[in-house]
């Protein structure tokens, strides 16, 4: 996903898990193999080895994976990213709202911050009833309340 800051487009990577949460978000200016390998070395680190990694078309994801030795784990297919296309929505959302961003580390702190709020509050609303989400929703917000004070 690109974002713009100051009217030149930047790119932001994100590592989504199987229920959507955001695991990380980083930014890099290119959209090369070493940004790839970069935003890929971090993730793996952080999280550990996942037993499928999916990814867009994208050649510099299968260069860098092949470098890491990870290429038997990448799976490419139309739809399979989809989870990852579909958490950019609420940041979209949100950038709109701020009028754009002016710098690169302020871009950095609220793609990070952004992931954890939507992560505490994303309680999969389709899949449960509404009763069971009201009581998931009011026990994050009191957890959430807790923490800020």
């Amino acid at each position: 996903m690109y974002v713009k800051l100051n009217g030149e487009m930047v790119y932001l990577w994100r590592a989504v898990d199987h229920e959507g949460e955001i695991l990380e978000s980083y930014i890099t200016r290119t959209r090369d193999k070493q940004a790839a390998l970069a935003f890929m070395k971090k993730t793996l680190k952080r999280h550990g080895a996942p037993a499928q990694i999916v990814t867009d078309g994208l050649k510099s994801y299968k260069a860098a994976m092949t470098e890491l030795g990870n290429e038997q784990k990448q799976e490419v297919g139309r739809h399979l990213n989809n989870r990852a296309e579909n958490s950019h929505l609420p940041f979209r959302r949100r950038e709109r709202a701020m009028l754009r961003f002016r710098r690169m580390k302020t871009l950095q702190k609220f793609a990070s911050v952004h992931a954890n709020v939507s992560n505490h509050f994303n309680h999969e609303r389709h899949i449960v009833d509404r009763q069971t989400f009201k009581e998931r929703r009011s026990a994050a917000l009191a957890e959430w309340r807790q923490i800020a004070s």
